[in-house]
C-alpha cells in the first residue's frame, strides 16, 4: 500500500472494437457483452494482484451511463480497490470512444468481487499487501 493509503497495484487496460454481433436490436452494445468484458478486465486485475486462481463471486452496482454503438472502441480500466483474506474487489470503468474524433465518454462502471480458490475449488488465502 502506498503512503497515502491507496492500493498501488497497476491498473489493467483492455480495448476492443464493438462489432455488429455485439449489439442488440437497438444497435447498441448488448449489456451482457459489456458485463463479460468488464468481468474479464476485473479478473485480470484480481489475478495479477493475488497471483492465485480467481473466480468471480459478485458484481455490484453496474451502471450503464451512455449507449455504445457498433464501430466504437471500448477501453476497460480495472483497478483493485480492496484486498481481503480470500477476495479481491476491483472497480471497472468502460469508456466508449468514437474512432474518427477520439471523443471518449464513461459508458459503464461497476464493481466486481473475485475469490482465490485452491485445486479443490475452495476459497484460499491470498498474500496481504504490505
Amino acid at each position: 500500500m502506498a503512503d497515502d493509503g491507496v492500493l498501488d497495484y497497476p491498473e489493467v487496460r483492455l480495448a476492443e472494437l464493438v462489432m455488429p454481433n455485439h449489439t442488440n436490436h437497438h444497435g447498441t452494445l448488448f449489456g451482457g457483452h459489456a458485463l463479460g468484458l468488464m468481468d474479464h478486465a476485473g479478473w485480470v486485475a484480481a489475478t495479477r494482484c493475488a497471483r492465485r486462481t480467481m473466480v468471480t463471486v459478485a458484481s455490484d452496482r453496474v451502471e450503464f451511463k451512455v449507449p455504445v454503438r457498433a464501430g466504437q472502441l471500448v477501453e476497460l480500466v480495472a483497478r483493485v480497490t480492496r484486498v481481503g483474506r480470500t477476495s479481491v474487489t476491483v472497480g471497472v470503468d468502460m469508456y466508449a470512444e468514437v474512432v474518427a474524433t477520439g471523443e471518449r465518454l464513461l459508458a459503464t462502471s461497476g464493481s466486481f468481487v473475485f475469490v482465490a480458490i485452491d485445486d479443490e475449488d475452495r476459497p484460499t488465502p491470498i498474500a496481504q499487501p504490505s
